[in-house]
């Protein structure tokens, strides 16, 4: 049996569902080389329904094994954030 993982729920001032989604990105292009953080599986859910959760990055697996970077919903197709 393996360990559970465990989630950080860090609640903010922003009002908006594209501000939270703007400082989702700028957390994982700024925290990108933390191996303990999986940012594909970031979710965003306004303060009085953290039940309902909108995914922010489409995370499907691309052929060369990683996941797709777009966001949720992206048009065309899924493609990897360009590495540093």
């Amino acid at each position: 049996m393996t360990a559970p993982h465990w989630i950080i729920h860090l609640p903010t001032t922003l009002t908006s569902q594209d501000a939270a989604t703007g400082l989702a990105a700028a957390l994982r292009d700024s925290l990108a080389h933390v191996t303990a953080f999986d940012f594909g599986e970031t979710t965003l859910s306004e303060e009085d329904s953290q039940h309902l959760r909108h995914r922010v990055w489409c995370d499907a697996r691309l052929d060369d094994g990683r996941r797709c970077g777009l966001r949720e919903g992206h048009p065309g197709p899924c493609g990897a954030l360009p590495t540093r």
